[in-house]
């Protein structure tokens, strides 16, 4: 009895023991702006186990936004200190909670509750209140890329102009990862909304895609200007136009909009300015706005409004309401691969890549 006793005694021990081992995480960071091929270098990291309110994660995924590329180039308004690890959202799962944590468990999903955390890595410690628990019944993509360009379409749709349902929007960059996510919370809200794309070879496919998302109607740049589809009550007038591109496609989007409309810019792609028609702001009365999520999240941190947001995107996602943009999941060994194609991408074919941290 009592040799039972020894063993067991000694088996707790190892148990304990094998909990505070440290953890070897592999982390992209980057110690210098620079393109990410030539900068970013995975290194290895050991991690301990979290104490007080902190929680060890293991990132499952984590996508590649344009912003992510543009803070390791130097080129985005957020600075991180060095050396910095990459990446804003993910999803993953807690592997160990700190002794005094008490709204997050061991095995429950997370996604980033907080901004420039650094999550191109395959472990991490976070704090408690750095983190937002998702259901498991939520897709892997679904849930890595939910703070970002979801959030956006909400806002924008939500905070800029009251639309009822059956009120039309217009937006250029469609096939965008927030264009995607316009046309399905458009759907879901009863709203009509109008694409606008490139052209390209595939045209067909991408403006079925766009429809079958929820898209009311996709026209390239080129059919725009010709359109009748406003001036002939085949849809109302636009109240809202998102812009992405700037140019003469903003320019474009804003000529369609209806009296008292609003357009709101929260990418340049063209790196063209955005040029405001006198006729449309003394005869129409149109109001230009500007939108970028970090300040929006950081001015509403702990709002009640954010809850709600991502309670009914959350909901949304559950019953298959609202997917991930096209995607590719690329493992976290190939970043070079996957940080170049992010880089090449001109919005021509739209695909999000995603690392893929599960092996």
């Amino acid at each position: 009895m009592l040799k039972l006793t020894r063993i067991y005694a000694h088996s707790i021990k190892i148990q304990a023991l094998y909990r505070h081992m440290a953890v070897c995480a592999k982390t992209l960071k980057f110690s210098q702006y620079g393109e990410p091929t030539e900068v970013l270098q995975l290194v290895e990291e050991k991690l301990d186990s979290p104490k007080d309110k902190q929680v060890l994660v293991k990132i499952l995924a984590s996508p590649i936004n344009p912003a992510d590329i543009n803070t390791i180039q130097g080129k985005y308004p957020v600075k991180p200190k060095f050396p910095a690890t990459g990446g804003n959202e993910c999803v993953g799962e807690i592997l160990e909670i700190g002794e005094n944590v008490n709204k997050l468990e061991k095995g429950q999903y997370v996604v980033p509750f907080a901004t420039g955390l650094g999550t191109w890595t395959t472990h991490a410690l976070f704090n408690e209140d750095q983190l937002m628990s998702v259901s498991k019944n939520i897709g892997l993509a679904e849930a890595a890329t939910i703070t970002v360009n979801p959030c956006t379409a909400y806002r924008m749709l939500k905070d800029f102009i009251k639309l009822s349902p059956g009120d039309c929007i217009i937006q250029n960059g469609a096939n965008s990862g927030v264009g995607q996510a316009v046309h399905q919370l458009c759907k879901s809200w009863d709203l009509k909304s109008v694409g606008i794309v490139r052209d390209r070879p595939d045209i067909t496919a991408l403006k079925d895609y766009l429809k079958k998302l929820g898209a009311t109607e996709v026209l390239t740049e080129e059919e725009l200007r010709t359109t009748t589809l406003f001036k002939g009550g085949n849809l109302p007038k636009p109240r809202l136009a998102l812009n992405c591109v700037g140019g003469k496609s903003a320019t474009e989007i804003a000529r369609q909009l209806a009296d008292k409309g609003a357009l709101v810019t929260y990418g340049g792609m063209s790196r063209e300015p955005v040029i405001a028609a006198t006729a449309a702001l003394i005869f129409k009365d149109i109001s230009f706005h500007g939108f970028w999520m970090t300040r929006w999240t950081k001015e509403n941190a702990n709002s009640q409004e954010r809850l709600k947001m991502y309670s009914e995107l959350c909901d949304l996602m559950m019953h298959k309401k609202f997917v991930a943009p096209v995607h590719e999941l690329v493992p976290l060994q190939k970043f070079k691969e996957a940080t170049a194609a992010a880089l090449n991408f001109k919005g021509f074919t739209g695909k999000k890549y995603i690392l893929d941290m599960r092996n």
